[in-house]
């Protein structure tokens, strides 16, 4: 295998392509952990993005409106576990590991009831890349961005807003608050669980984006368990981001990489140890990689607000 310029390119294009699900997921893991709701449900939030993405494509013709409607379900999905974990008090992890065990089984169910498939969907509309024109042009740069849809740079704007969100107005300074010292914060008249249901559910409308990117942006139809545990990637990746917007895009350029490399790989190595390779580079991250890093302190506590 002979390492050429077209070679490196295809392989940091694939990268971004690889990342973009990624970069959602965590960053939708990054509201939730700064509102102070830890998120294991970020999995489960996905594959539901994905399956209503395509429903809602198939239903109204339109990729935008199919769009919308994954971020929509997988904010309803993230509902579940903030009412589960924020009002009754279930344990993040238990109420977040439900919300993956449900649209696990409720997925592949509507898949059969809906389409009449089982396995995959039919085909529907779907985010094709354009011609960016002068941007393709552009030596080196244009031949990897250019190979990139518009959801790759509605995501690196996403990441900017959210991060000057979080980090330089008021509200984002508040939640962070509420992540940190939820008594404190009561104490000073915030609304504790207003905050920490706003954080929830960015973090499912997000990982909705993430999904629905997976169906209608790489693909343009739902296949059963599609995410493939990339919601729990994106977990892994939040801690390592420190849970911070500017950090989950770093580390999932990371993982997106390892990815990447499948497409390389594929053809001389076996093919399960070259799909192996991101989980197996994820659980060394666990291992090595996330020390030092804390969570915010108030991470699970509950507070009467």
């Amino acid at each position: 295998m002979q390492f050429n310029m077209d070679l490196i390119l295809s392989i940091l294009a694939s990268t971004l392509r690889s990342s973009v699900p990624l970069i959602l997921a965590a960053m939708g893991g990054c509201f939730s952990m700064r509102a102070g709701v830890s998120d294991l449900g970020l999995e489960g939030m996905m594959l539901a993005g994905s399956f209503f993405a395509v429903l809602g494509s198939w239903i109204t013709g339109n990729a935008w409106l199919g769009l919308l409607t994954g971020i929509l379900f997988g904010a309803v999905f993230s509902m579940l576990h903030a009412v589960m974990h924020i009002s009754y008090k279930v344990n993040a992890s238990i109420s977040g590991m439900c919300v993956n065990l449900l649209a696990g089984a409720v997925t592949p169910l509507l898949l059969n009831v809906i389409f009449g498939m089982s396995g995959k969907s039919v085909s529907v509309a779907a985010f094709a890349k354009p011609d960016w024109g002068l941007l393709e042009k552009i030596p080196i740069i244009g031949r990897i961005l250019g190979a990139q849809n518009i959801l790759f740079f509605i995501t690196i704007f996403l990441v900017i807003v959210s991060w000057i969100f979080l980090y330089k107005t008021k509200y984002g300074l508040r939640m962070r608050m509420v992540s940190e010292n939820p008594q404190a914060a009561s104490t000073v008249g915030l609304n504790v669980r207003a905050y920490k249901y706003f954080g929830v559910a960015m973090s499912g409308a997000f990982a909705g984006l993430g999904g629905a990117y997976l169906s209608l942006g790489q693909m343009n139809l739902f296949v059963e368990d599609m995410t493939s545990g990339r919601g729990y990637i994106a977990v892994v990746i939040n801690a390592f981001g420190r849970y911070n917007p500017a950090g989950a895009l770093a580390g999932s350029l990371f993982f997106g990489f390892f990815d990447s490399l499948q497409t390389v790989f594929q053809s001389i190595l076996p093919s399960q140890l070259v799909m192996m390779t991101p989980y197996v580079f994820t659980l060394l991250v666990i291992t090595f990689g996330l020390k030092g890093g804390k969570a915010p302190a108030g991470v699970g506590k509950h507070v009467e607000s």
